[in-house]
């Protein structure tokens, strides 16, 4: 598999120096992404760049992860309009330790294999310089006219900045640049990957690599992905779409797939699945023939659910889907967890009744009218009732004055009732 070539037809190439294709021609190679700690989980966000060490090492290349417990306490100005708070080593050590457990979902690090997986970080040697130590060996090999050219620095200090530029988050370049002096000594690693916005402070990595040991290294960057109507990848209106099923339950996960247009999911499941050119191109053509089966963001959100989540997650996922189109049943709402049961029916009205009034029992009838207001009264339920129109836990109801009691309870705590194809009302005990 020639690595580049698998990139550019997926449309995963922004920026790439000349001779790189090349050298990756030659033989196995190590190429590594700076990954910065400044959560516990990785969001979809970071998707691309995992998806780069993905087809790196397929493509039989040892990608190596770096987390940045170092950078990760100084701050990348790539991107940002102002200098952000910095995080304390613990935390540090904590979001280093969410992040390794996800890599290894999608890259082998453990395998007796040539090219297997290496984890970094980089404070291991950053800590060792001292800042004497660091401006003499690092600083002098690039001059500050080479740092103010970069994009990151220029928008930061412009007429139209508002804070200017920390000395701190001005060094970073200098310091991400270490980083790859590092590995490129250390593991023979000669091409760093990133999103475009990288691209500066990964060039300035390949400049000090020259001219502090005359060798030669390598750059290549991504595109920052956008959806079609030019807003920002990657987030809802609740925040982020984490990996973390803690975070995003992998029902709102697979949501967040199935959702998508069509314009993004022709782009997505070439980014972000490792489906061949002609099994996407079938996807594809099939989906076009019926779109509104959405065939091409069910196919694209299995695929991503599944590498990020498991078999159970997905399946679990699809069922609660299902679930307010009509298909649901009772035993699917049983044994859905809490969590995903919540996310569900997210925005749903919601009524408290005290838990004693199911422990001994109580008509329907007075449950959705007498102790919530689930119906405005007994004779407008009545009639939905005898037309078939309301459902308990998914079960139609056929007799109004049935009697309710704890065993209904989903989770221990809740009644679903359905007035109608598409009215939710939950009843919470408390």
């Amino acid at each position: 598999m020639n690595f580049v070539e698998e990139l550019r037809w997926r449309g995963m190439i922004h920026d790439i120096t000349p001779g790189t294709e090349e050298m990756l021609s030659q033989g196995m190679c190590s190429g590594y992404i700076g990954f910065d700690p400044t959560a516990d989980s990785l969001h979809i966000g970071h998707m691309v760049q995992v998806m780069l060490l993905l087809h790196f090492q397929r493509a039989g290349h040892t990608p190596i992860a770096l987390v940045g417990g170092a950078t990760g306490m100084i701050g990348d100005p790539s991107g940002k309009s102002e200098e952000r708070n910095l995080l304390d080593e613990e935390t540090l050590n904590k979001n280093q330790d969410g992040i390794r457990k996800q890599l290894a979902r999608f890259l082998d690090f453990t395998s007796s294999r040539p090219n297997r997986a290496l984890m970094v970080n980089n404070y291991d040697w950053m800590k060792e310089y001292s800042f004497l130590g660091f401006i003499r060996d690092i600083g002098k090999h690039i001059t500050v006219n080479y740092m103010m050219s970069k994009d990151s620095v220029k928008k930061r200090i412009g007429a139209d900045a508002k804070e200017g530029m920390s000395f701190t988050e001005f060094s970073y370049q200098l310091v991400q640049g270490t980083d790859f002096l590092h590995l490129f000594s250390k593991h023979n690693c000669r091409l760093q990957m990133g999103g475009s916005d990288q691209w500066g402070n990964i060039v300035t990595g390949t400049e000090l690599i020259r001219r502090k040991t005359g060798g030669e290294a390598f750059a290549l960057t991504c595109p920052l992905i956008t959806k079609s109507d030019g807003s920002k990848f990657g987030k809802t209106e609740s925040g982020n779409v984490w990996l973390d099923p803690e975070k995003t339950s992998p029902y709102q996960f697979y949501q967040f797939w199935l959702n998508v247009s069509d314009e993004d999911a022709a782009k997505y499941i070439r980014i972000f699945t490792i489906l061949g050119k002609e099994e996407i191109e079938s996807v594809i053509s099939e989906h076009n023939k019926a779109p509104h089966e959405r065939l091409l963001q069910r196919r694209l959100a299995e695929e991503v659910t599944l590498m990020v989540h498991s078999q159970s997650d997905y399946e679990g996922a699809v069922e609660a889907s299902q679930i307010l189109f009509g298909k649901g049943t009772t035993e699917m709402l049983r044994k859905m967890p809490e969590s995903t049961f919540l996310s569900v029916f997210e925005g749903v009205p919601v009524f408290e009744v005290p838990g004693q009034v199911l422990s001994r029992g109580v008509s329907l009838a007075d449950l959705c009218t007498v102790h919530s207001q689930v119906f405005a009264s007994k004779g407008e339920m009545r009639r939905l009732v005898q037309g078939g129109g309301v459902s308990l836990n998914k079960d139609r109801v056929e007799n109004p004055d049935l009697t309710v009691d704890s065993s209904f309870l989903l989770n221990g705590r809740y009644l679903l009732l359905q007035k109608g194809r598409k009215n939710y009302f939950l009843i919470r005990t408390s």
